[in-house]
């Protein structure tokens, strides 16, 4: 009889394309993760992989075989996470969350948890969007703090709340703007003149689409890895860039140099959701998830409404 085990390492196999890698990630030896592959052939009674000298392809029966893999995996993971989160919000979470959401809210978010004495073991993964999306989506991760509006492929989400973009840039640059017997709105922003985070940070995309602008202009810098890059750069006369509402304190904090302006109304804006699988149950642990999130969210909005 295949075993979960089994399954396991097939699928991170054929995901890998190396027997080495494989092995690497789920945390067994090349032999040992070799075995079970033979060993699951072998009770198919089929050839799953064709072993090539520097890499691994699957045969017609390997493709239905990881097809069949992945669903029951995803059935199991699901299992567990219900059944381990049915007494609410106690026990092992694993949740992800997006760069530019992370470092200001999970420190609110933490504190509220402790004061709570929830009997919780949170485990967080700090991934871009369409990472933490597929690994909710697989079971790997029990929910995601992600920014809306994005494409969820199937997932529920719960809005938080809402986070607005400001415009940052050194404070010469900004009061210059502020004199200005109109504030400019985001489609006036020069493209030359725009700092973002690089490909795959949906805090670009939607800075782009505030913008009016897409990917394909080449005068719109798209290299920085952080948001603090970006602010302690554009602090020092390099440019603009869109720093959130969540974030805003900290790092005016980080980089004193650089200084704020809201926008006109309306606003450019983000929704901060929690999403989860559709077919996990929607238990007391994600109400009262969604519920502490809110609360941090609320106490970083109201610092950097301070501001502005």
């Amino acid at each position: 009889m295949l075993s979960l085990k089994q399954l396991t390492y097939f699928v991170a196999l054929a995901e890998t394309r190396s027997f080495s890698k494989a092995a690497a990630r789920v945390h067994v030896t090349q032999p040992a993760l070799s075995v079970q592959i033979k060993d699951m052939e072998q009770f198919l009674g089929v050839q799953l992989v064709e072993r090539l000298p520097r890499d691994i392809r699957l045969t017609p029966a390997g493709q239905i075989a990881l097809e069949k893999a992945a669903q029951i995996l995803d059935l199991t993971r699901d299992l567990e996470a219900n059944v381990r989160l049915q007494k609410g919000l106690a026990g092992r979470l694993t949740l992800g969350v997006i760069p530019t959401i992370a470092p200001y809210l999970l420190p609110h978010a933490l504190t509220r948890i402790k004061a709570a004495q929830l009997d919780l073991d949170m485990r967080v993964r700090e991934a871009q969007t369409a990472e933490l999306l597929s690994d909710v989506s697989s079971g790997r991760l029990d929910a995601a703090i992600i920014a809306l509006p994005y494409d969820l492929h199937g997932l529920v989400a719960e809005p938080l709340f809402t986070d607005r973009f400001f415009l940052a840039g050194s404070s010469a640059r900004i009061d210059r703007l502020n004199s200005k017997t109109a504030p400019p709105r985001p489609s006036d922003i020069p493209p030359d003149a725009l700092l973002l985070l690089d490909e795959g940070h949906c805090l670009a995309d939607q800075a782009l689409v505030v913008c009016g602008l897409t990917r394909g202009r080449q005068t719109v810098d798209l290299g920085a890895s952080s948001l603090a890059t970006l602010c302690g750069l554009v602090a020092q006369g390099f440019g603009l860039t869109f720093v959130p509402e969540i974030a805003a304190a900290a790092e005016q904090a980080a980089s004193p140099d650089m200084a704020l302006m809201r926008f006109p109304d309306p606003q450019p804006e983000r929704t901060i959701a929690l999403v989860r699988r559709k077919s996990t149950l929607s238990s007391a642990w994600f109400t009262d998830l969604a519920a502490l999130l809110v609360d941090a969210g609320d106490v970083l909005m109201r610092s950097s409404r301070e501001k502005g």
